[in-house]
């Protein structure tokens, strides 16, 4: 045998590794109700039983994450590089320019090539089926840090900090009041299956889509419900919790004059609060339009918890790599 070859066991290793089909995270649908509380739960131990400012440097020592980012963003990219860094990781950032699926480069040699190099990829893009095309031809776990149809992630963050906020999440009543987004999409999915009664308010021609209304519902659990509502007051009306996201995204700027008036009953201000519980909670994914969908005073309010839902970005991303990639390291 030369020198540079590998030996019988790692090439038995290598083979398996590349002959294991990786487990994605492309939808909310991917994991089951229990796992998504053994990933909330996780979360939560990560975050609380970590030093301050200090790292986890066995969890994901020696590994790399590969981003690939059609869109920019502050917390995806920020909160996905911390969590690689304090669990022992390193991510690796390839911006627009550096890499442009489908254009400079098919989707598929990207993927095959990348797997090759890292042990996950993460990717921000526009069309969720370039998520999905990553995720046929990697042999590494591909996580789907936002696309036009979902954005797990987020979701994961938002049930983290109201299980924190409020201790279970069975039986409580969320209000999204909005744009049926990618956000709401997933919202609805993750929390019915986990017993919480979901409502939305949106505009007409801007709702949830209703194969995602149907998954929810088929999906719930635990008592949870979703039900849609034209009027924000009826969705609000008792609410534990009030959710609410940008009106226009980032690529539908062009649609800011057409969607402002409609949108306009949708604003969460202290006149739709009232119609909530007194204690309701204030989300947001952020970047918030101040003074469109949210007011200031709601906002910086005591009801806001938006900032604890940013912060559990990167714990929820901690706990979901480090699930992927301990499971990878089994097979």
């Amino acid at each position: 045998m030369s020198p540079g070859a590998p030996g019988a066991a790692q090439t038995a290793r290598l083979t398996r590794s590349s002959s294991q089909a990786p487990r994605h995270f492309l939808s909310v649908l991917d994991r089951s109700a229990d796992e998504w509380l053994a990933l909330i739960n996780r979360a939560g131990a990560l975050k609380h039983v970590r030093p301050i400012g200090g790292p986890h440097p066995a969890l994901l020592s020696g590994r790399t994450l590969a981003l690939i980012f059609q869109k920019p963003s502050l917390r995806t990219r920020v909160s996905f590089e911390v969590a690689m860094l304090q669990a022992g990781g390193h991510a690796l950032y390839l911006s627009p320019a550096e890499i442009q699926l489908g254009q400079r480069e098919g989707i598929a040699d990207a993927a095959r090539v990348l797997s090759r190099y890292v042990d996950a990829i993460a990717a921000r893009v526009y069309l969720h089926r370039d998520v999905e095309a990553l995720a046929r031809d990697a042999t590494v776990p591909v996580i789907n840090a936002l696309s036009d149809r979902e954005h797990p992630c987020q979701a994961l963050a938002d049930l983290l900090t109201l299980t924190e906020h409020r201790g279970s999440l069975r039986g409580l009543r969320l209000a999204y009041v909005g744009d049926g987004n990618n956000v709401a999409s997933s919202l609805a999915l993750a929390a019915t299956r986990l017993g919480v009664q979901v409502t939305i308010a949106s505009p007409d021609g801007f709702e949830v889509p209703p194969e995602v209304l149907e998954a929810a519902h088929e999906g719930a659990g635990l008592g949870g419900t979703v039900e849609t509502f034209r009027n924000p007051r009826d969705a609000v009306r008792g609410a534990d919790v009030v959710y609410t996201d940008a009106w226009y995204s980032m690529g539908q700027e062009d649609e800011a004059e057409v969607r402002q008036p409609l949108f306009r009953a949708y604003q969460v201000n202290q006149t739709l609060l009232h119609s909530a519980d007194p204690n309701v909670l204030v989300m947001h994914d952020l970047p918030a339009h101040r003074g469109q969908e949210i007011t200031d005073d709601v906002m910086d309010g005591p009801h806001s918890i938006i900032y604890d839902q940013a912060e559990n970005r990167l714990h929820a991303q901690k706990a979901l790599l480090v699930d992927l990639l301990e499971r990878r390291a089994s097979v």
